[in-house]
């Protein structure tokens, strides 16, 4: 069932891991879509109450796979509006707790997807960026909103606007990371809280879960998120300006080094 993710549960705590470690875990169709299915998954396993989502090797996520061929097949909108929003918003919705170990590059849509976790461990070597408005778009996938919820408004702005780096002593505080520890200790960290929510009375951490939702909602109101995502990925892929943004991002990324 699945092939890009492993999936697995040991008792009350389930796993979901990342497994393409030669590429960051990049976020793949087949990924984001696997993400999709084990919450859906999970919350069909009544005795599950956390679940740890991870990335193999020494890396969270590196983002969106601009490499992925499979994108083609569903045409540019789809891939904001469709495919990352139902992952974010599948693993924001699942019944069980979910707390994202994060170690290593934390990138675009790996920001989203911990975002999406309900709690954050992050070692000492995570390192988190934004990029998605220096490549000529906005940040899609319910990333804003989920963003604002859990470290405010202005810093929302300045972290997608500049796209800058931050480690994870500042992630830990502007408080979008719970949890920061050596690298050596960031398992040992995550099962230890996994463990400790697990011990709790399961209608308690559901009912708490869902009155967090209920007064600070990671939609708003009376918004159409899926029009609203493909009206603005549809204006920025055509606006000349945001184009030529692109465009020297990804040749400086491309540029080959200097050679002495």
């Amino acid at each position: 069932m699945f092939d890009a993710i492993d999936v697995r549960v040991e008792g009350a705590i389930g796993r979901a891991v990342l497994t393409r470690p030669a590429k960051l875990n990049a976020l793949s169709r087949a990924v984001l879509e696997e993400l999709a299915a084990a919450a859906a998954w999970f919350d069909q396993h009544e005795d599950v109450k956390v679940v740890v989502i991870a990335g193999e090797g020494r890396a969270f996520s590196a983002g969106f796979d601009l490499d992925d061929p499979t994108w083609a097949e569903l045409g540019p909108p789809k891939v904001s509006t469709v495919v990352g929003r139902a992952m974010a918003d599948a693993v924001g919705g699942m019944r069980a707790l979910t707390i994202a170990s994060i170690r290593g590059h934390c990138i675009g849509g790996g920001v989203v997807l911990a975002s999406a976790c309900d709690l954050r461990v992050a070692s000492e070597t995570a390192r988190f960026k934004i990029p998605e408005v220096n490549l000529g778009i906005s940040l899609y996938w319910t990333g804003i909103p989920r963003l604002t919820r859990e470290i405010g408004p202005a810093l929302t702005k300045e972290l997608v606007l500049t796209g800058r780096t931050f480690d994870a002593d500042e992630a830990h505080r502007i408080r979008f990371v719970n949890r920061m520890v050596a690298d050596a200790d960031l398992e040992a960290a995550t099962e230890e809280l996994a463990a400790e929510l697990a011990a709790k009375p399961a209608i308690v951490l559901r009912t708490t879960k869902r009155q967090v939702e209920d007064a600070a909602p990671s939609v708003p109101a009376g918004v159409d998120p899926v029009e609203d995502d493909a009206a603005g990925y549809r204006a920025a892929t055509t606006d000349p300006e945001a184009r030529a943004l692109a465009r020297t991002y990804l040749g400086a990324r491309l540029k080959p080094p200097d050679v002495p």
